[in-house]
């Protein structure tokens, strides 16, 4: 890979320790993936931000680290809320821990908007390269907004986040952006809910493995691509999709004509996915909830009291400007929580079976939590939650 003079400079270490091992991880992956050189970027999302995934060799590396982030970089969730961490039960040794990995990245200067939805609060445009890590954040740049990133691994993230670069390679490259199986959906044209999207995702995710897909027969809205993309990149490695008539390369590589690999998909075998099991929590934000959901969710929840605990989870400040909604769901008995999710935080080990409406959370709470899980609508189980019905 061709490095500039300066780029040359800091991996020659003129520029710094932190600066120069960093450039190190920069020039290894793009070697590996046969990058030509290194891009600027305009923003980066690091992962390995909860004391539950990275442990104490993680936050050893992080505090060992020295230099500053040359473009606006923000934290995936972390294990537990910054200001409630108590309310969820969090052991205060785990939120010693937790708060000294949060000032590791504080020191580098990084945002504490510890969120998987950093679209939510920064602007990202089409076309624009980025360095983002988390695996649905990485699928609703690349899909909905139409931004170029690869899905980087956590030091990865960090050292495009110091660097300022990136290797060109990958999903940075238009040619790289085709899609290679098409997805016939039938019978999902009248969903309108983010949990089918999410159940197609999971049932996606396995069929295309690290494909780029093309769906046909489906109008999903953005919270309902949000939730699509999520469960592939979990389900599977999916890190770009595309929608017929809906996002906004689409009409760029339109799957009419192409011989690329068709595979139908029914309304039935998304619905197989539904059971009946008991349930013990209801867990929804799986990625962080938007405004218009959790506006949803409190109109569901008006004017009842929930019978087993309900986690919702989303960023701060999109808690902050959803206080109205915010209240009329804590009126019911449901928590709402910031900076963290059902996924990386221990809070939700103590349960037996959750239920989600994210297809997401379908695919990993079995294992970050050890539980059963159970998928349903956001009525469905805000129902379960209320009713007590199992």
């Amino acid at each position: 890979m061709h490095l500039l003079p300066e780029e040359e400079q800091v991996l020659a270490g003129e520029y710094g320790e932190t600066r120069q091992k960093m450039m190190e991880i920069l020039a290894a992956i793009g070697t590996v993936f046969g990058a030509a050189r290194l891009i600027p970027i305009k923003s980066a999302q690091v992962s390995g931000a909860s004391y539950k995934t990275i442990g104490d060799a993680g936050l050893e590396w992080l505090s060992g680290l020295d230099a500053r982030v040359s473009v606006p970089t923000v934290l995936n969730p972390i294990g537990m809320d910054r200001v409630t961490w108590r309310e969820m039960g969090i052991p205060p040794g785990f939120a010693k821990k937790q708060e000294e990995v949060i000032a590791a990245y504080a020191r580098l200067g990084i945002r504490l908007e510890c969120t998987c939805t950093p679209y939510y609060i920064y602007q990202t445009r089409f076309g624009e390269h980025l360095a983002w890590s988390e695996s649905s954040a990485v699928s609703y740049a690349n899909s909905v907004i139409g931004a170029r990133t690869n899905r980087e691994g956590g030091p990865g993230a960090l050292a495009a986040a110091i660097i300022g670069k990136t290797p060109e390679y990958g999903l940075h490259l238009v040619a790289e952006r085709k899609p290679q199986v098409h997805i016939r959906v039938e019978g999902g044209d009248s969903w309108d809910d983010v949990a089918w999207f999410g159940a197609l995702g999971y049932l996606a995710g396995k069929i295309a493995g690290n494909r780029i897909p093309f769906f046909s027969g489906i109008r999903p809205r953005r919270d309902h691509l949000k939730a699509l993309g999520a469960a592939m990149a979990a389900s599977g490695a999916v890190a770009l999709y595309h929608v017929a008539g809906i996002t906004p390369e689409a009409r760029i590589f339109s799957y009419e004509g192409s011989d690329i690999e068709q595979i139908p998909v029914t309304a039935g075998e998304v619905a197989a996915l539904w059971n009946e099991i008991p349930v013990d929590a209801v867990a929804l934000g799986c990625p962080h909830c938007s405004p218009e959901e959790l506006s949803r969710i409190a109109t569901l929840l008006t004017g009842k009291r929930v019978k087993i605990p309900v986690y919702i989870f989303a960023a701060r400040k999109v808690i902050e400007t959803c206080r109205e909604a915010i209240t009329a769901i804590e009126r019911s008995g449901a928590q709402v929580f910031a900076d963290t999710c059902m996924v990386v935080s221990p809070a939700l080990e103590q349960y037996r079976t959750i239920m989600v409406n994210s297809g997401k959370a379908f695919s990993y709470v079995p294992d970050m939590c050890g539980a059963a899980v159970r998928i349903g609508t956001t009525e469905e189980c805000i129902l379960v939650a209320t009713d007590g019905a199992t």
